[in-house]
């Protein structure tokens, strides 16, 4: 149902990312969702929930983000059940950054002290527009470490010219992330995230290598699904 990213992280500080293996949720969100805006029976992912938290021991329930593939960051704790969300940031203990994908690029950050720590969904819109630089730019330190968790590799990711453009046209150097594939492109998201990470001054970034897509067993994919479930990454202390 879940696993501890393979990740050096500062003592005190815990992080997760879930699978589909398990849980409550049937047919297409078979079986452990964490999305209650995908249609399936909210029941079911309300227990979901329960057993996450319950199972990693969470003093407070996650702060689950009304994501729209925008560039801004909740700070934690926050007044807002449903913050409209694309990151979250804290440097309060107990505090827990969530966000949820199924193919975009979740990304978790914390300081090299741990005492902040961040989560970011980046799909291709909130990359491009700046959601890591925004996430970053919450951190008093600036010594920070971020992982990359599971989401859509290049051989699956295909994209029309002007996606491309776009990403070029904010930094150059994404032209190297992008492959011809007939009229349109395969894109490394993973490789625009440690562009755009290194443009900020963060070099320690290490890569799950996990791609949603492709592991139908394990993982959600909208691509290549449509009607899916929901995973869900998570880091405190």
């Amino acid at each position: 149902m879940w696993f501890s990213p393979d990740w050096y992280l500062p003592k005190g500080v815990h992080a997760a990312f879930t699978d589909r293996i398990g849980g409550h949720s049937v047919a297409s969100f078979a079986g452990f969702n964490l999305g209650q805006h995908v249609g399936d029976d909210s029941e079911a992912v309300a227990l979901n929930r329960s057993k996450l938290s319950a199972g990693l021991g969470l003093k407070n329930e996650p702060v689950w983000l009304n994501q729209v593939h925008g560039t801004h960051v909740e700070s934690l704790p926050t007044k807002e059940s449903l913050p409209t969300a694309d990151a979250s940031y804290t440097d309060t203990p107990a505090q827990v950054c969530c966000v949820m994908t199924a193919d975009c690029v979740p990304v978790l950050f914390v300081s090299a002290d741990g005492l902040e720590v961040a989560a970011a969904h980046a799909g291709w819109r909130g990359l491009c527009d700046g959601i890591l630089e925004h996430t970053v730019a919450k951190f008093s330190s600036r010594d920070i470490r971020a992982w990359i968790g599971p989401c859509i590799s290049k051989r699956h990711f295909e994209v029309g010219p002007e996606v491309r453009q776009q990403f070029i046209e904010h930094q150059a150097e994404a032209e190297q992330a992008f492959t011809s594939h007939g009229d349109k492109f395969l894109g490394d998201l993973p490789l625009i995230v440690r562009q755009r990470l290194e443009r900020v001054g963060i070099t320690d970034v290490t890569d799950s290598q996990l791609c949603t897509y492709a592991n139908p067993e394990r993982f959600f994919s909208y691509r290549r699904d449509r009607d899916t479930g929901r995973l869900a990454c998570l880091i405190w202390r």
